[in-house]
């Protein structure tokens, strides 16, 4: 068999079906359009329109958020291609890897807003990392091999700050365990003096 011999599946490929061209063909006068009105014009844009009527994507409540375009952007780099580029004398493990030395040998295009960590592949080689974030699998294997790994992520701050509604519902609700505390208390007082609750 040779390259000009090669053909695809029979009926795999289709002339194009010419519409407007007679009624003959099966596709002529309004051309698979349907009768007259917006939708047999170009340009229609009538999806989601409920004619008139509060359409369903405007009736709907909308609640959270996307964190898309303020997400920290990283490039993940396994320690099997860390290792390949120390083999190859692309990286110095004199120095401290971070992200503007793998730029340099070329295992990331651009350091973006940092490197992580991730731990597939072998590594032996003890080198000291300087990344944004680390898998727990990669820092295992870099710290038996003899390196060290320093985090360059802000540290996660314990506990949530209330904000907007919840914060302002938050004294309200204190107030509220509060009255209930003091309503058990003279409940409890009034058993002990042997009168009933009112």
């Amino acid at each position: 068999m040779k390259l000009n011999q090669i053909a695809d599946n029979a009926g795999a490929r289709k002339n194009r079906m010419r519409i407007g061209r007679g009624i003959g063909s099966g596709m002529g006068k309004t051309g698979g359009r349907g009768g007259k009105g917006q939708t047999a014009r170009a340009g229609a844009r009538i999806k989601g329109f409920e004619g008139g009527q509060m359409p369903l994507h405007r009736r709907l409540p909308k609640r959270g958020f996307r964190n898309t375009p303020f997400a920290v952007k990283l490039n993940e780099i396994n320690l099997g291609r860390v290792q390949a580029a120390i083999d190859a004398k692309l990286i110095d493990t004199g120095s401290a890897i971070d992200a503007a030395a793998m730029v340099k040998a070329g295992l990331i295009r651009r350091a973006k807003g940092g490197v992580k960590l991730l731990g597939d592949g072998e590594f032996n080689a003890k080198a000291d990392f300087a990344v944004y974030r680390a898998s727990k699998s990669a820092i295992a294997s870099i710290e038996k091999a003899g390196g060290s790994v320093r985090i360059l992520a802000p540290a996660e701050e314990e506990g949530t700050e209330l904000k907007g509604k919840s914060e302002r519902a938050a004294p309200e609700a204190a107030k509220g365990g509060q009255k209930e505390k003091a309503k058990g208390g003279k409940v409890k007082q009034a058993t002990e003096g042997g009168e009933r609750p009112g």
